[in-house]
């Protein structure tokens, strides 16, 4: 739906009806200026857009805990991994 300016400010209750089902698109001086949609709607296009890469994710990890990798990292240099030498348990007959 696409509506005037003047339109929506005389039928708001309408426009705001109408909006739970599809946006409604406002215009002014001819051309589209706004749109109203169902909070639902807002809700979903408010997620989508903060929505993160995986790899976005995985450099703001990397930055936030770089202390703690580097830490990591050199504890694994100078002892290895902590299950070196772990074998399963023997089996009991």
């Amino acid at each position: 739906m696409q509506v005037t300016a003047t339109e929506a400010k005389n039928r708001f209750g309408s426009i705001c009806t109408h909006a739970k089902t599809e946006p409604v698109v406002i215009e002014k001086d001819g051309r589209p200026d706004s749109v109203i949609v169902s909070f639902d709607m807002f809700q979903a296009l408010k997620a989508a857009g903060q929505a993160k890469s995986m790899a976005q994710r995985k450099r703001e990890f990397a930055e936030t805990y770089k202390d703690w990798i580097a830490l990591q990292n050199q504890q694994f240099e100078q002892h290895g991994l902590w299950c070196d030498g772990v074998v399963a348990w023997p089996q009991q007959s």
